[in-house]
């Protein structure tokens, strides 16, 4: 075991898995540039990096009032994906998977309330297969804030239907065992 670097956080279960976690970055991820490049590509530019206002958005356009957020897969709990979970300190997981959901309501609400239009991505939805119908999901959306003042409103990209999730998922389920 590897000494904890702050308190209430349970220490590495090895140096690898210490570097592993290290290398995380906030900002400036693959993901993250990855919509940055398409946008540019899209003639989309303008937008400003994690701009001041709740929740400090991976990219935001302040003149029409939209904001990207770029969600990983693994820390903000994909609906799409079903990441693993941790097995090691498993509580404390949990715990923080629950912490990072809620803020993330959080800061959806406080932008919503404040008349932005909030376009959440995850990860997943970034990977070669899908990254051309996402980035034009996503120019699309910023195309029309552009074009027309929307009422603040949240649009989850690549979002399937609620049935249809339960149907991955029960599936999914069925195959692990």
């Amino acid at each position: 075991m590897v000494a904890s670097p702050r308190p209430g956080t349970p220490a590495a279960s090895s140096e690898a898995t210490r570097h592993v976690m290290q290398a995380n970055r906030s900002k400036n991820t693959g993901p993250e540039l990855k919509v940055r490049a398409a946008l540019r590509e899209a003639g989309l530019t303008g937008y400003r990096l994690h701009w001041k206002i709740p929740g400090r958005p991976d990219v935001c356009f302040p003149g029409r009032r939209v904001a990207i957020l770029i969600n990983g897969c693994f820390w903000h709990r994909c609906p799409f994906c079903s990441p693993s979970r941790p097995k090691t300190h498993a509580e404390f997981w949990e715990a923080k998977f629950e912490r990072n959901r809620a803020r993330d309501a959080r800061v959806r609400a406080e932008l919503v309330a404040e008349g932005w239009t909030v376009v959440v991505v995850w990860e997943c939805r970034l990977k070669k297969a899908r990254l051309e119908k996402t980035m034009d999901q996503i120019v699309d959306v910023v195309r029309r804030a552009g074009e027309e003042r929307l009422p603040g409103h949240v649009v989850e990209i690549g979002s399937q239907g609620a049935w249809r999730l339960r149907r991955l998922r029960a599936g999914r389920r069925a195959r692990r065992g």
